[in-house]
């Protein structure tokens, strides 16, 4: 198998029929919708377009970002702008909080930018925010998608002890490409997050990858059954999409067909949940990953 560097290109591939999403419609996304314009909500679900948003608001379901808007790392999937981070806004907890409480949402997804400008990588707040959310949300169940806080254990011991209903954190893809993918993340060091945070008593772990980046039937599988060594207990593939003709090109678009064999395969080898196909994303039926 010939390996292929992954450079950013300006041709454009057209988008297969599979990829095509309907527009959100609902009682419950209208509603939601009207509370995000009235009170200038922040949600991940409408500053990164999700093609699910309908869908997920409409089970009461909602993304909120953490720590800003700029991260300290230049993965080349990602939409996210890279630099020199703000100020910590010691806030922002009590703010998303209000958000969830205004929003009345059910689940709350919340994950963040990386922060390796911070001496605690951004845990604390991490922490603070889950507190906050409890304190005026009582019902709500929450998802944290945390970053590898550099695998150090002393912060991912922050996210523990305040025990999310799960907690997740994705591999993004493949060993091969997560250099040229991730840039300054490492496989190794990622799985090795999943599985402390499954020894250290996290009920419901999670992770995610996307496809479509060059990788390998057998890589993909490969990674799944990394994933189940390390007691992940969910595990969500989707479709990449490149962000900009800056960002990495498409190497392929992954066939419906191909994505109910990777489900089929994650619930053979163990996996509680597996969300499989094109349009899915992190926090894709998140409300159903905490039964």
């Amino acid at each position: 198998m010939k390996t292929e560097t992954l450079t950013a290109k300006t041709t454009h591939t057209p988008k297969p029929k599979w990829l095509r999403v309907k527009l959100p419609t609902g009682k419950k996304y209208t509603e939601l919708r009207g509370l995000v314009d009235k009170y200038n909500l922040h949600t991940i679900c409408t500053s990164g377009s999700c093609p699910n948003m309908g869908e997920c608001w409409g089970e009461g379901t909602a993304t909120f970002m953490i720590l800003g808007n700029i991260c300290t790392r230049s993965c080349g999937f990602c939409g996210v702008q890279t630099g020199r981070p703000e100020t910590v806004d010691w806030a922002e907890p009590e703010k998303v909080a209000r958000s969830i409480k205004i929003m009345k949402i059910k689940h709350a997804v919340l994950t963040s930018v990386d922060r390796d400008d911070l001496p605690d990588m951004g845990s604390i707040l991490w922490a603070e925010t889950v507190q906050a959310v409890r304190r005026l949300n009582p019902n709500t169940t929450m998802e944290t998608l945390i970053p590898d806080f550099q695998g150090i254990e002393k912060h991912i011991d922050r996210i523990v002890k305040v025990m999310p209903e799960v907690v997740s954190h994705n591999m993004e893809t493949v060993r091969r490409l997560t250099r040229e993918v991730r840039i300054q993340a490492k496989y190794d060091q990622s799985l090795g997050v999943l599985k402390y945070l499954k020894q250290a008593g996290v009920r419901r772990t999670k992770s995610g990858i996307m496809l479509g980046l060059g990788e390998t039937e057998e890589e993909v599988k490969q990674t799944m059954l990394d994933l189940r060594e390390a007691e992940v207990d969910i595990v969500t593939i989707g479709q990449y999409l490149q962000p900009s003709k800056k960002h990495l090109p498409v190497k392929e678009f992954i066939t419906p067909d191909q994505f109910k064999i990777y489900e089929e395969y994650g619930k053979q080898i163990g996996f509680r949940h597996v969300e499989s196909g094109a349009l899915v994303r992190s926090s894709y039926k998140a409300h159903k990953h905490i039964d």
